[in-house]
């Protein structure tokens, strides 16, 4: 469905299924220097590059992003083995893509601050990231991406999802997969509006615990006890299918420089011989960690809470459709099972007739904890709004 009103700010969802192609003809006529157009893709479509292809020449001119998935959001929809795509050409808008190659872990930090010196240029309102989702350091692009942006400068996104595999992840360079990118693009212009929402749902269970030792992302005790053989306790027979069983049981952090903010965190890897646990995000040393387990009408409720915080931003100002980039962390996937797509209706409900949604299951999610600067966030549904004024 094509909604096109006044000032023509133009707004496109449509998708691919392997079964059955394209939704509708590619809709070539909204391609434009100010057109931006996300595609979140089930990891395939790295080795079957005929839709993204496709993609790029019916868009030539457009901003092309996205990245492979745990799952495709589409409105209200999940699906799997497909490629979800929303096009929005924007008409007093500018905009600007931005990436930085990156190979492992250590760069991570660089490849943020690479990023927001691209787009540091007068009228920047917003920046919206696409990352690989495994080698990077979450806390660390975000670090990056905070120290050389202005203060009020929006920051969203997610890390890009391998389903429940965690073994390779590809972002979209200008429409093209690969493996080592993070991608962002600028939006610029008093025109745009754009809000943010955050929110997680999951309950703390067991006692508080002290982080004794960690090294960036990787923590190695707690309590002066080997990290991966305590987590290993509360598992009980699932933590032989660590590292993805510990998506079912993230960790909640707070620092001692800010203790009333609590931001959770989620295990991408394990080493046996460390007996450590790698996580998407930094774990400080001398911060408090509490596991946390799920709540499944909570985290339903708490996806309306995001799409509703994302909206406030827009009160007032939105005279054009809305686009909601919804970007929810593959664990609440792998949790709510058959009733996912509750968390997708809860959000959508929050939106208006003219609304679209789009989105992916991710490795992680990037928005300001409630205000001011980013954060990185795993277990959470994060929403972005766009529209302009």
């Amino acid at each position: 469905m094509l909604v096109d009103v006044e000032p023509k700010t133009t707004l496109m969802t449509f998708s691919y299924r392997a079964a059955s192609g394209w939704s509708q003809d590619l809709p070539g006529n909204l391609d434009s220097d100010q057109t931006l157009v996300l595609a979140f893709a089930h990891p395939r479509f790295r080795n079957e590059a005929g839709p993204l292809s496709e993609l790029r020449n019916a868009f030539p001119k457009s901003t092309i992003m996205g990245c492979s998935t745990a799952g495709e959001i589409l409105n209200d929809e999940l699906h799997d083995n497909s490629i979800a795509v929303a096009a929005i050409r924007f008409t007093k808008t500018e905009i600007q893509f931005a990436c930085s190659n990156i190979t492992e872990s250590p760069q991570s930090f660089d490849a943020g601050r690479s990023i927001a010196q691209q787009l540091s240029r007068p009228g920047l309102k917003a920046v919206f990231v696409i990352s690989t989702g495994l080698v990077v350091n979450g806390s660390e692009l975000v670090r990056g991406l905070n120290e050389s942006l202005p203060d009020d400068i929006v920051v969203t996104g997610g890390l890009a999802g391998d389903g429940s595999d965690f073994k390779q992840t590809w972002v979209l360079d200008r429409g093209v997969p690969t493996t080592t990118m993070i991608t962002a693009v600028g939006l610029f212009g008093d025109a745009v509006r754009v809000g943010h929402g955050s929110r997680g749902g999951f309950d703390p269970f067991g006692p508080q615990r002290l982080v004794t030792r960690a090294k960036g992302n990787e923590l190695f005790e707690l309590d002066g006890k080997p990290a991966l053989a305590l987590y290993r306790e509360y598992l009980g027979d699932r933590a032989k299918d660590l590292p993805s069983s510990a998506l079912l049981f993230p960790l909640s952090v707070r620092s001692k420089e800010e203790p009333d903010k609590s931001l959770v965190r989620t295990i991408l890897a394990i080493d046996e011989a460390a007996q450590s646990l790698t996580f998407a995000g930094d774990i400080p040393n001398g911060a408090t960690a509490q596991l946390m387990r799920a709540n499944f009408d909570r985290l339903v409720t708490a996806a309306g809470q995001s799409s509703q915080g994302a909206r406030v931003f827009l009160e007032g100002h939105s005279t054009t459709p809305t686009l909601s980039i919804a970007i929810s962390c593959v664990g609440r996937r792998l949790i709510l099972g058959e009733r996912t797509e509750e968390e997708l209706e809860s959000a959508m409900d929050a939106l208006g007739p003219n609304d679209k949604q789009i989105g992916f299951y991710s490795y992680g999610e990037l928005s300001p904890f409630a205000s001011g600067k980013c954060d990185l966030h795993n277990q959470t549904m994060t929403i972005t709004t766009i529209c302009e004024q």
